[in-house]
């Protein structure tokens, strides 16, 4: 099912329900009227929704620098990692054929492994961990003769730290998603946020069920898109590892 379909069946399942909801009670309590709760009511909604507005938006604006963040992470790390290479063309044959394997060794572990596992939300194992170290270890005892030789290594050393540090990013934005503190309080004020409107008087019954499906649909599509950027490597972010697909045609090409 499409991300379309599935938040257009979120988004109305929840209007549906509400706006029946609400003319069934205001048939039920129909001759009682509710015109004097219109006040009271309006005052403690306007604290109430704007409380769990204020809070889904921040959540929702994090999810979306975060999202942001990862798919920038993905391709700092890959060109990292192809750095690393073209440095390590200038070493001694053995260190330069022993760079070209781990390189295209952790590119291909990272897209074919790594990113299935961060999709579904599983832990990555230790693989990519010991072919970066490999690579650290080849190229910081890599032996020189020259000053050229000495340079590109210290660049390539660099590059791997780049690597490192893009890669720790990746697996910490993979693994983040939102708390249970804050589902809870995002849900619990957007139930109380709908509740209250049950409580207004005034329109038609009609468009009083209109106004109430509504804002449960407002709500209901924030608690969709919170949902969906939760993961930014599934759901509606799906952030790919098309970096590291690139990456291994460069390394190829340079090899």
């Amino acid at each position: 099912m499409s991300l379309f379909v599935s938040g257009l069946l979120w988004v109305g399942g929840i209007m549906i329900v509400t706006a029946v909801l609400a003319v069934v009670l205001r048939k039920w309590r129909q001759r009682e009227g509710r015109e004097a709760n219109n006040e009271v009511a309006g005052q403690v909604f306007t604290v109430v929704g704007g409380v769990n507005v204020v809070i889904a938006a921040f959540v929702l604006i994090s999810l979306f620098d975060g999202m942001d963040s990862a798919n920038r992470t993905a391709y700092d790390e890959a060109n990292a990692l192809v750095a690393v290479q073209w440095a390590g063309e200038a070493l001694a044959p053995q260190d330069r054929t022993r760079v070209r394997q781990l390189t295209r060794a952790y590119a291909t572990e990272v897209s074919e492994r790594e990113w299935p596992a961060m999709r579904n939300g599983r832990e990555v194992d230790d693989q990519g961990w010991t072919l970066l170290a490999s690579l650290q270890k080849t190229v910081e005892h890599a032996k020189t003769t020259s000053e050229r030789q000495e340079d590109r290594r210290v660049q390539a050393a660099n590059q791997v730290w780049m690597v490192y540090q893009a890669r720790q990013s990746r697996l910490n934005s993979s693994g983040s998603g939102v708390s249970e503190v804050v589902w809870f309080a995002i849900l619990i004020g957007s139930v109380m946020s709908v509740a209250l409107m049950f409580m207004f008087g005034g329109p038609g019954l009609y468009s009083y069920a209109f106004i109430v499906a509504m804002l449960s649909g407002a709500i209901g599509l924030l608690l969709f898109a919170i949902y969906q950027l939760q993961n930014p490597f599934s759901g509606g972010a799906d952030v790919g590892p098309d970096a590291f697909v690139a990456a291994i045609s460069r390394l190829n090409d340079g090899g």
